[in-house]
């Protein structure tokens, strides 16, 4: 029996694509290996948006060359975003390499490990039940921000019809799923290319009717495309969790615009306001990018007082790298010192701690309610409606229902408790 490893790094989109091609792989007759050093098939998903990724995912190839001399039978190939159209520079750097595939075109990996007709892409829905399940629903980016790869490497926006994605949860749910997280480089862009132009207003109408679906997700909005319309619905669908991913990347508006973001900070910030008016208690998580091409110390300032300001519950923070083939890249001097982005950097996480801190010390002694995923090192382990992880030790088998956590402990990272009385 051959066996496959999947590795992964990245984005919510990969490891969407990860479980996808595990379904494909499984149909083919190959099982799940523990290691990748006892598979007879690696993948790499592979994510280029930041330096730091890109030289992990090279580690990872250059580890495997060991696995070919030692089993010469062996098949490896690498997906995702570090795939590019022309895979002739990476064959000549990793020659151990058999195939190299773009992001979802698993039809190419299909007929080289089968030699078969690709089956339909409808089909191909995760198997093993899934508490909480990822479903793309936008694939691609039309926005070309000027750092990103992204749309060189996803290609354009194309949206799946409504109906495959009211299919495919609905097939989850079959399965044991509770909540779906719906996906997108730009999820807010979903349905301007398919005949009526439906929205994800109008798709998340359509899942919030599924019975048995708890918990609705989105991810990732872009702040220029947020309009009213998704917010209200937001605000009055009982499945939909009160938690948005709004990129901010930078507090400047001279930076806004050479990052290309199509939105300013006064607008941002409007936006902001309008989402927490139509939503009480709602979770905001953000990104900033510190140390992009000609950012000053006074423009970095501009972002560390904006995030005073607007107190996210999350920010992930990253220090600019350039990417070949981007705007930035090929036009901008990546000037500012990588031990002056990486003090930048320290000082948003530092602000950030003492913030989530904060926000999270709100909830001490109140009683939440949490999705219980699994278990991590004895303990329960599932998350609020605002994304926030909760462990509590309990007997018995809580996987998947939802539960009443009183809050005994609180940190900027997750929350500690028990259950409540008469849960």
């Amino acid at each position: 029996m051959a066996h496959y490893y999947i590795w992964t790094i990245g984005c919510q989109m990969n490891k969407a694509d990860s479980e996808r091609l595990g379904v494909l792989l499984e149909r083919l007759g190959y099982q799940p290996s523990p290691s990748p050093h006892s598979a007879d098939l690696v993948v790499l998903n592979s994510c280029v948006v930041r330096a730091s990724a890109e030289n992990r995912v090279r580690g990872q190839l250059s580890s495997l060359k060991s696995l070919k001399r030692r089993k010469p039978g062996a098949i490896i190939a690498l997906t995702g975003c570090m795939v590019d159209s022309d895979s002739a520079p990476l064959r000549a750097q990793f020659p151990h390499v058999d195939l190299f595939f773009k992001p979802q075109e698993f039809a190419e990996l299909w007929r080289f490990l089968s030699g078969q007709a690709y089956p339909d892409p409808k089909t191909i829905v995760p198997q093993r039940p899934a508490i909480s399940a990822f479903v793309p629903i936008i694939q691609g980016c039309d926005n070309f921000c000027s750092y990103c790869i992204v749309p060189y490497r996803r290609g354009r926006e194309r949206s799946r019809p409504p109906s495959e994605v009211v299919a495919e949860v609905e097939a989850l749910v079959g399965q044991g799923t509770k909540e779906v997280t719906l996906l997108g480089q730009n999820v807010d862009s979903y349905g301007h290319d398919l005949p009526g132009k439906p929205d994800l207003a109008d798709l998340l109408v359509e899942l919030n009717r599924i019975p048995g679906l708890r918990r609705l997700r989105f991810l990732t909005s872009h702040p220029k495309d947020m309009k009213g319309k998704l917010i209200d619905t937001i605000a009055r669908l009982d499945k939909v969790c009160e938690h948005i991913s709004l990129p901010m990347q930078s507090g400047d508006n001279h930076i806004l615009r050479a990052m290309r973001r199509g939105y300013t900070v006064e607008s941002y910030r409007q936006l902001v306001a309008r989402i927490r008016e139509a939503i009480p208690g709602v979770a905001l998580s953000t990104d900033i990018i510190v140390g992009f091409p000609g950012e000053s110390q006074a423009q970095f300032q501009n972002t560390y007082s904006l995030l005073e300001e607007l107190r996210f519950d999350t920010v992930h923070g990253a220090m600019y790298s350039p990417r070949p083939g981007t705007l930035a890249a090929r036009a901008m001097e990546d000037s500012v010192p990588a031990e002056e982005k990486r003090r930048r950097l320290d000082m948003v996480e530092a602000l950030q701690q003492a913030i989530a801190t904060e926000i999270n010390s709100r909830l001490l002694g109140k009683v939440v309610e949490v999705l219980v995923e699994g278990q991590v090192k004895g303990k329960w382990q599932g998350r609020t409606r605002t994304n926030k992880p909760v462990f509590f030790a309990h007997n018995g088998d809580w996987r998947g229902q939802l539960v009443q956590v009183k809050v005994e402990k609180t940190s900027p990272w997750s929350l500690q408790g028990r259950l409540a009385e008469g849960a």
